[in-house]
């Protein structure tokens, strides 16, 4: 099968990611094999060529937005069957047994494994997943459109999920404005939220307002009114205080990124008033189901740009270089 492989890191524009033929992967037991349709390009992918993230397998290959459909399943894989559509994300397996996925928290499991990461990932033909880490998909949303949910939309949702635990609808602030962000603000309107967004992509601006934003500016600037929560989709460190000097007393800013450049010294009072930060690590397979089904409610609409399997270089690229309009899916 034809696969995008990572030998070593280098920055982006170096095109590190080589198309070869390498075996079509077996399915062991509790595995399924899937052949995929398409496969969306995400942040923590580009952190891993660039080595944000340290290399856990050499070679790798990365994607962790997969659609496709169920071409055979290993021993004892149950509850799927060959032929179904499905999504495969960033948790690949966690253990059950720890006391983090004994309370629920999959998501900080220090067993689990993660799709590109630990093991290859969808940036191929083929891929196989664990068949109680993969997802059924709703009808009616074309493959390419549909693999951003699969990381963007469910860590997304997560990250969005604990800024507003607890809260009224109110004034919302999201940061960054690609692939996780438009998904969100489309679940923030749903559930009541006046949302309000801060981009510097003229592109992303125009995207905010097609989608129903009560304000667009950018980070340093402050929107008319105090916020009650945010999000920090952006990997940007230097827009932590920022944020804060936006949110009201009482306000919870929710950080999304797996990886995020260093968070400048700052005065105390930015946190005063009974503000907080919490950061976000991963998702649970809850999270994903509960974003599937907003998915289907509403329904999310995706907006993504494709590109063949063999561009997947140009696609990092892009997404580097702030030039998406949405999320970046690998149409295999």
């Amino acid at each position: 099968m034809e696969a995008q492989v990572l030998d070593s890191q280098a920055l982006v524009e170096e095109r590190p990611l080589e198309l070869r033929d390498i075996p079509v992967p077996e399915p062991g037991p509790g595995e399924v094999l899937i052949k995929i349709s398409s496969c969306g390009v995400c942040h923590t992918d580009l952190h891993i060529v660039e080595g944000d993230l340290p290399l856990r397998k050499r070679p790798i290959v990365l994607g962790h937005e997969i659609v496709g459909r169920v071409e055979a399943l290993g021993p004892g894989a149950e509850g799927i069957s060959v032929g179904d559509r499905v999504g495969v994300a960033w948790l690949h397996w966690a253990c059950g047994e720890c006391r983090f996925c004994r309370r629920g928290q999959e998501n900080l499991c220090g067993n689990a494994r993660f799709t590109g990461w630990d093991v290859d990932g969808g940036f191929a033909e083929y891929a196989v997943a664990v068949a109680d880490f993969v997802y059924p998909l709703p009808e009616g949303f074309p493959d390419e459109k549909t693999a951003p949910l699969l990381c963007a939309g469910i860590v997304g949702y997560r990250a969005l999920a604990l800024a507003i635990r607890g809260k009224d609808p109110g004034r919302l602030g999201l940061y960054g404005f690609g692939a996780s962000a438009h998904i969100a603000i489309q679940i923030a309107r749903h559930l009541g939220w006046e949302v309000y967004i801060f981009t510097r992509s003229p592109q992303n601006k125009a995207l905010a307002r097609e989608l129903g934003a009560a304000w667009v500016g950018e980070a340093q600037d402050r929107p008319p009114d105090p916020l009650d929560a945010a999000v920090i989709y952006a990997p940007a460190g230097w827009i932590v205080p920022e944020a804060l000097s936006s949110l009201d007393k009482g306000g919870r800013l929710s950080l999304a990124g797996i990886h995020m450049t260093p968070i400048p010294e700052m005065p105390y009072g930015l946190l005063y008033h009974e503000r907080e930060i919490v950061s976000v690590a991963n998702a649970t397979r809850e999270d994903a189901r509960e974003l599937l089904a907003y998915a289907a409610e509403i329904p999310v609409q995706t907006e993504v740009e494709t590109f063949p399997l063999d561009a997947a270089n140009e696609a990092l690229l892009r997404l580097k270089e702030r030039r998406l309009r949405g999320a970046a899916v690998l149409v295999v």
